[in-house]
């Protein structure tokens, strides 16, 4: 059935705003309506500029909220998530909300969503994963899957680079700040991948019904350490410093003080604990290359960003041209 309708959860973030942008340039999708709920409601969103796009005030962990978001969709997708918090706030944001979700898309009769997990979630006992984020992330992919009705497909994307993320920037501005990277974690590993090939296979899921029922490994080309990401970052933002990986208990005091900062921290515990496990492709589910995508490396993205500025519109002209 094609998609006219789309609600969005989590839109105003990095990977929904790549999403929102590829899938309102998509030709053959036309005039649809995407519905995008927001708590700051419209107050600050430039997404309200793009073509169909209907920022509404809401809060989608309020379950008749909820229920008047869904009714009338054809499709949901979920990107809500959190990186840090309690063990209660990480069953509220990546447990219950999606159990609320299903049970709203039964009410409404909306059969199609696509949701958003990780790299690193058990596919069997949630209690193995090592982590309340990774913990949380595993239980909420299986209330989907017991949720009947549902044409459910679910992405596990590693870390997820762009113009506008919150990692390899911030340790570029970090390397501009500090003499030597003091690093706990440094060994773990990533598979870094492009927000626009996540967000073309948002948009490849939502118009191919042979993605149902299937998990999607979202991955780029190449693994790294931590600590190598780190150092590449310096390099590419001029900023090269040492980086000094931590031993592990040196490294849990580091990330204990670090939760203990006001704002979001820059690294917890329960961080540490989730990159016990390889944040890279398993190769028990089909990836990026199965739905006929060559995911983008990061060298040939980031240098360009950290050097230049190069922005996420700047990226969506260069590919528009190529096309």
């Amino acid at each position: 059935m094609p998609v006219h309708t789309l609600l969005i959860l989590g839109g105003t973030g990095f990977v929904g705003r790549a999403l929102l942008a590829r899938w309102t340039a998509t030709p053959d999708i036309g005039l649809g309506t995407v519905r995008m709920p927001s708590r700051r409601g419209v107050r600050g969103r430039d997404q309200t500029l793009l073509p169909g796009v209907q920022v509404l005030e809401a809060d989608v962990h309020d379950p008749q909220q909820l229920d008047a978001l869904v009714q009338g969709a054809d499709a949901v997708v979920n990107l809500v998530a959190i990186l840090h918090g309690s063990a209660a706030q990480f069953e509220r944001t990546h447990v219950t909300l999606p159990q609320q979700l299903a049970a709203a898309c039964q009410r409404a009769g909306v059969r199609r969503l696509v949701h958003v997990s990780a790299l690193g979630v058990p596919d069997g006992d949630p209690a193995a994963a090592p982590s309340n984020y990774l913990r949380s992330k595993a239980r909420g992919e299986q209330v989907l899957r017991a949720a009947p009705g549902l044409d459910l497909t679910i992405l596990r994307p590693s870390v997820i680079f762009g113009a506008e993320d919150h990692f390899i920037r911030l340790f570029a501005r970090l390397q501009a700040l500090v003499p030597v990277m003091a690093l706990a974690g440094a060994q773990a590993q990533f598979q870094p991948v492009w927000v626009e090939d996540v967000a073309q296979v948002l948009v490849q899921c939502l118009r191919d019904r042979a993605t149902i029922g299937q998990t999607i490994e979202c991955a780029g080309p190449d693994v790294f350490t931590l600590g190598d990401l780190v150092r590449l970052a310096g390099r590419w933002s001029g900023h090269v410093r040492p980086v000094l990986p931590l031993p592990a208990w040196a490294g849990r005091l580091q990330a204990a003080a670090l939760g203990l900062l006001p704002g979001g921290p820059l690294m917890s515990c329960d961080n540490l604990d989730s990159m016990r496990v390889p944040n890279v492709a398993t190769g028990r589910h089909p990836g990026l290359a199965a739905l006929g995508l060559t995911p983008a490396a990061i060298s040939a993205v980031m240098p360009q960003v950290l050097r230049t500025g190069f922005t996420a519109e700047d990226w969506r002209r260069a590919r528009a041209g190529r096309n």
